[in-house]
Order: structure tokens, then sequence, then C-alpha cells
């Protein structure tokens, strides 16, 4: 087939062959690169059962979006066969790189997190690999694992929102096996139905191989192998690996599943650990000494006695008669030690509620807010270089245990110039004193940087009620799954919200996690605001009855006021309420800016965003917002540098292709504009929007793409929700004044909150000398 052509790609050259079918690089005619297209073979196109395999298996690994998984672009049929089209991974395949020869640890390690990263996020998804090998990993020319082939991927059906999945059903003919077979799970060759956790033993038998050069199961037949791996134990891993990594793979290659790890980010937790050197898994640790019960009492009376020397030979370095004077800190993420992974959300609401606890201390200028902090989950990096990155004085580190409704809590604050511990302590209760805890800490922290108290300060620190421990956690689980934002989150987050309420009416933060469910699903365009706003008014009120003087509620108030109500005046009051009760709220800072701009108010603006990037400098979603602001501003180039230095660095990346979008239409670039709006639409899951817009060459050709789009959004908009003014957007694009307007009415009465940025948005610059432009702005009481 080289030579050929199958719809938009022409076929350069063939790069392989498989069970599914041929490989080859091809050229995209539409957006100029080069891509690999997998193509079924005609003599089975005929055959309904591969052609379905072959399209369910691109539908479900096109829902990944992962750096270390390669991505599908599309899937088409042409010409009597069916391909997809994905991306081109340059590099050598992972058992090249390990024929007969074993990797140098820290490369396993590396190799293995990104791998077992990739794994986490398929699985998270509901869709599992199902072959996994060295042979479909690469590794690319900057280090990068590339996971190829979700080839024998399959979705899987959940019981539950947290719940193990199962899977149900197969694409494949009852009784056929699947996979490899030196790294097929015991469950798969007895042709048992199998769940993510053959991807772990897979994932076990990848690791055996890079750290010994060799499989742990071989045969001179395929019926031998078979035995081995049904029967035998794997043979034993060398002594020079290091003791943490034999009893990782030794965990993996359990031949129960329900003896090896449950999910595959327990396995990436546990290699980071070896590998940052901070220290090994407590799961793991505890699986090595269960199976070498000799070296138990040794090794921790040895371990207690190093780790109390240390402990007081830092504490004597990091003390001083004048304290440790700081004014800005980060609280890095605290690390889940319970050898639970599904504790993991413990660890990361704990982080957050220190952090916002610190952030409302007057005496600090600055305390680093979630969003950038969290970016340092299991990293690498020195103190210093992080404390360099956040710009602060100090961090507090730390870990949590937690069993049943006990929780243990070890917290450190660093000097990162010296990485000396300058204090150091250990907390434990129970979770309904969890905010007792919570206060002791910040009240210890106080002390030691020597910060003077407000009387109201003191005062809260000095009162805590006791916590429900089961809404607590609920209310923990809620967050968890609200600030992934997305649509099947969102459910998971109403669902924990109301449990947390449910089970402690008189908890306000629940009723304030209810109102921002319901806030998002507006914003985002998911229902319409008429359904929406009532709901999120009602649990906003709830939750302001029970408690006023929460911060980050102020901080919804804001939101809610300013994208269901237009009430600019209270909304600003909101947000300076929320600052006033934590000067340290990234969040509010970043909302009044957002306000002050799409107001006019361009020299407050710029005070407020550059205290918002200041308190948290990585946060990606407030960055990409700021692009969207330099736009705001006609500032298109700068605009233009923020939003590409963010593209590879962000899961989500709709709000920057949008900025891109903004960016190249003001500047005329039509093709670069119609590529960035085709990957906006793509990245919000609109295809048939994509699609209709095109290529464009000029002018016309970008305004037809547009007008074309338009269309198909009134047609779905007669079936069910479309944000209306996205459908105005496209009009407006397109040059048609008259539907714009008509659809920038409904998005009036429907109180969408995008409206809000209807003076200041790229989208209506085109409109702004209309009559009916002005007319609305004074109806929105917003500044021409």
């Amino acid at each position: 087939m080289v030579g050929s052509t199958l719809g938009f790609y022409r076929l350069l050259n063939k790069l392989g062959a498989g069970g599914m079918g041929e490989v080859y690089r091809a050229h995209d005619e539409r957006l100029q690169r080069d891509v690999a297209i997998k193509v079924l073979p005609p003599a089975t196109f005929q055959d309904e059962t591969a052609r379905t395999r072959l399209l369910r298996e691109a539908r479900a690994a096109a829902a990944l979006n992962h750096p270390s998984i390669c991505t599908i672009y599309e899937v088409g049929e042409a010409d009597g066969h069916a391909y997809i089209a994905m991306e081109l991974i340059e590099g050598r395949s992972l058992r090249d790189s390990t024929r007969g020869a074993a990797l140098h640890v820290n490369d396993v390690l590396r190799i293995g997190i990104q791998i077992a990263d990739a794994l986490s996020h398929a699985h998270a998804r509901r869709i599992v690999h199902r072959d996994l090998k060295t042979a479909n990993v690469v590794i690319t020319a900057d280090g990068r694992a590339k996971v190829l082939d979700f080839g024998l991927a399959r979705r899987v059906a959940e019981v539950d929102g947290d719940a193990d999945v199962e899977t149900r059903a197969t694409l494949t003919q009852a009784g056929a096996v699947i996979g490899t077979l030196a790294y097929m799970s015991p469950e798969q060759l007895r042709a048992e139905v199998a769940d993510h956790r053959a991807d772990i033993w897979a994932l076990g038998v990848v690791l055996y191989e890079l750290a010994t050069g060799r499989l742990p199961f071989t045969a001179p037949s395929a019926f031998e192998l078979s035995s081995r791996i049904l029967n035998d134990q794997p043979a034993p891993v060398p002594a020079t690996v290091p003791a943490g990594l034999r009893a990782v793979i030794e965990k993996c290659l359990e031949r129960s599943r329900d003896r090896r790890y449950q999910g595959a980010s327990e396995v990436r937790a546990a290699l980071e650990a070896m590998h940052t050197g901070s220290a090994p898994s407590i799961s793991s640790l505890r699986y090595h000494l269960s199976h070498r019960r000799w070296m138990v009492a040794g090794s921790v009376l040895a371990a207690v006695a190093l780790a109390g020397v240390m402990n007081i030979e830092r504490l004597r370095e990091g003390w001083s008669d004048d304290g440790f004077r700081v004014e800005s800190l980060a609280v890095l993420p605290l690390q889940n030690l319970s050898g639970d992974a599904t504790q993991e959300f413990f660890a990361d609401g704990l982080t957050e509620v220190l952090s916002t606890d610190l952030a409302r201390l007057g005496a600090l200028k600055h305390v680093t807010a979630r969003g950038s902090v969290m970016r340092y989950k299991g990293t690498a990096k020195t103190p210093a270089e992080i404390a360099r990155e956040l710009n602060v004085d100090a961090l507090l580190t730390g870990s949590m245990v937690r069993s049943g409704d006990h929780i243990s809590i070890t917290v450190q604050l660093l000097d990162p110039a010296t990485g000396n511990q300058v204090w150091t302590n250990r907390y434990e209760n129970d979770l309904r004193d969890v905010l007792t805890v919570r206060n002791e800490i910040v009240s210890a922290i106080v002390r030691e940087i020597h910060a003077q108290l407000s009387p109201a300060e003191r005062a809260r620190l000095a009162s805590a009620r006791p916590v429900n421990p089961a809404a607590f956690e609920a209310y923990l689980k809620g967050r968890f799954h609200w600030l992934k934002q997305t649509r099947e989150d969102y459910d998971l987050a109403e669902r924990y919200y109301q449990l947390a309420a449910d089970t402690d009416p008189a908890y306000a933060l629940a009723y304030a996690g209810l109102a921002s469910v319901w806030m998002m699903r507006s914003d985002t365009g998911l229902l319409p605001s008429t359904e929406t706003f009532p709901k999120a008014s009602a649990f906003m009120d709830k939750a302001f009855a029970l408690d006023d003087n929460l911060p980050d509620l102020h901080v919804a108030l804001g939101n809610h006021l300013g994208t269901t109500r237009w009430d600019w005046d209270g909304c600003e009051r909101a947000y300076r309420r929320a600052i006033e009760l934590n000067p340290n709220s990234a969040d509010a800072h970043f909302f009044l800016a957002d306000l002050l701009i799409s107001t006019g108010r361009v020299a407050e603006w710029e005070r407020e965003i550059r205290r918002a990037l200041e308190l948290d400098p990585l946060n990606s979603f407030n960055k990409s917002f700021y692009g969207w602001h330099l736009n705001f501003r006609g500032r298109y180039d700068e605009a233009i540098v923020v939003f590409n230095e963010l593209l590879p660095t962000v899961p989500n990346k709709a709000s920057i292709y949008y900025g891109l979008w903004g960016a190249h239409y003001r500047k005329s670039q039509w093709g670069a504009a119609a590529t960035a709006a085709r990957d906006y639409y793509l990245a919000i899951g609109d295809r048939a929007f994509a699609d209709a817009i095109g290529v464009a060459r000029d002018d016309g050709s970008y305004r037809a793409g547009m007008r074309r789009a338009a269309t198909a959004m009134e047609q779905r908009a007669a079936e069910r929700h479309v944000p209306a003014n996205r459908i105005a957007r496209m009009f407006a694009h397109a040059g048609d004044a008259g539907p714009a307007f008509e659809w920038l009415e409904r998005a009036y009465g429907q109180r969408e909150g995008a409206m809000m940025r209807l003076g200041v948005s790229w989208d209506w610059l085109d409109l702004h000398d209309d009559p009916r432009f002005h007319d609305l702005m004074k109806r929105m009481k917003l500044p021409m």
C-alpha cells in the first residue's frame, strides 16, 4: 500500500505488522505532519468481528491523553480499509534496549514510573491494555517512555464509583487467549475474566526484564511456558537488584491477583519513593520483610537507631536562639504511607487544608497555593530547587498514615538553603479531632518562625469542633474528584459531597462543594444555567447559614454572583472579603483580577493578577486565563508565548487551544486559527464541530468553516443543550452578525457565565460598533 492514500493520509513506508494489521508511516495532507497509520488488511475487513474490534480499540485508546501513551488522532474508513491515525513515535523499543542486559537501577525506576503512570491513567478511565510488554514501549530521544498499541485494550464496566472494575464483554471470540504469552497473567492463561490487575502482572514482568535482562519465566515450548506461569515461582531476582525494587517486582508477580498491587498508582508510588530516595513504600517494605522474616528484627532496629541519630543531628543543626524566621512558605504534598493507594485522596486533602490554614495567617506574606505545590508530588528535586522555583523561604513536608479512624501525621519544617530540618513532630489522634491536630501543627509552626498572631487568629486556632470522620472523608473524596474537572468526576464529587452533608448536616463545606459542582456544570457547558443556578444558589445559601467565615466560600459566592446574577459590585465584595479572611488566597486574587479586566479596570487588574501568579506560579489553569487576559488587552504575541509554553505540560488543553484560536484569529492567521479551533473542539469532545471547521487557507475559507460549524451546532441545539454563546461565537467568526446577535440574546436570557467577558473578549470585537452590542452591554451593566 506504500504510495497510496487513505482519506487525508499518504502512506510513505511500512513500519511493521502485527495481529491486528499493518502499520505505515504516513503524511497527513491536512495538517502537514507525519503520523503512524494502522490498517486492517482487506482480507479481514469483511470480518465484522475484527473490524468492530479495531474500531472499538481505537475509540477506547482515543479517550487517553497522557505523555506516556501514544495519542490516537483519528479513526476512519476509506477504499475498503478501516484505519487508525496515531502519533508517530521516534525512538527505540524497550525490548531492543534490554536484549540480554540489565539496565541501571535508576533507569529501571525512571521507566517503570512512567509506564505505571500511563497504566494508572488508562485504568482510571476503565481501560486495560492486556498486551503490555517491552516491545510495546518505545523510549524517545529525550528519554520518555511511550506505551504503544493499546491494540488489545478494552473498556471495562464500572460497578461502583470507587470499586474495582472487571471486564464484562470481549471483542474476541469466546475462549480466545489475548496477549503475548511470556507477559500474560495466570488468570489470562486460565481464560478467566481479566481486569486491570493483569496489567499489574505484565508490568512486573517488564520491571523484571529491565532489572535482570531476562524474563521471569522461560521454557522451550508454549505449553511448558504456560505451565510454569501457572504453577511455578518466577526465577529469583538477583541480589544485586535493590531490595525495594525486588519487593515491588515480587508483589506485581503474585499468582493471586488479590495479593498483587491493586492499582498501578501503588506501583508508581513505590517506585517513586525509591527513585527520590525519600523512603521505601510501606506496603513494599512490609511485603518484602514478610517474605524474609529472619531479616525483620535486625533491619528494623538498625533503621530506628539510624533515624534517631539523623533526626537529633538535624535538629541541632537547625536550632538557633533567634528561631527560624520566614515570610513565605510552601506545604509540599504529604506522602501517603498507609500502604493503601486509595488513601491518596486523604493525603492530598490534608496537604490542602494545612496550606489553607497557614495561608490565613497575616504574618505570612506568601503561602504557595495547591495548584503549584501538587506539581512536586513524588519529585526528585531538592528542597533548594523547589524553594527557588516557588520563591519561598521555607518548606513544610511530611507524611500521613491512616488506619481506620486513627491517623498519624508527621511534619517537618525545612530550611531549603541547607536542607536541614528546623523542626519536626508527629501527631496522632482520631479523625474526629483532625481539626485540632491541624491547629496544633499550625500553632507549632507559628512558634518556630516567631510569627505574631492577631487576637482573631489566636481565637480561631483555639477553637476546633470535632468533625464526623465519615463526613470529613466523604468531603475530601468529593474535593479530590472535583479538582479533576470532568463530567464523570463532577458526578462522583456530587455523590461524595452529598454523602458528607447527609452524614453531618452542619458541615458547611459539604454544601459549598455541592454548590461548586452545579456552578461548574454550567460554566463548562455540560448543563444549561436554568437548571444549575437555582440548585447552586440553594446550596450556597445553606453553606453561608452554617459558616460565613470560610474564605473559599466567599470566593465561590463571588463566582456565583458574577456568573448567575451579573452583580459586579456584590461579586467584588465577596472576593475582597475572601482576601480579608485569607490574604494568601490565590483563587480570590485570581478571580478578582478576572472580574477587574472584564469590567475594564486594567490598572487594578495588573496588580491582582501579579499577586495571583506569585501565590500560585505553576497553576496551569490560572496561567491559561492570564493568556486570555493578554488577548483581552490585544497583546496577542505575548499570549501565544504563554499558551505554547503551557501546551506540552497540561492534560486539559481546551482553554489553551481556545486562547491560541483567539490570538491567531485576531492576527488574521487563518490557518493557525482554524487548527487551534479544531483542537479546542476535539479537546472538549466535539469532533463533529472540529470536522465541520475543516482547513483554512484564507479569510474566506476560515469564515466558511466557522459557518459550517455554527450550522452543525444549531442542529444539535435542537436536540440537546449547546451553550448559546458558543454558537454565537461561530457566527461572529463567520462574519454573520444577525444570527450572532440572536444567539447572544439567548445566552443573555439564559444568563450564561461566559457573558461576563462580553466587553473584552476577542470573539465580539467585530460587533462593537453595532447598536445591538451597545444595548446588550448596557443591560449587563458593563462598560464600553
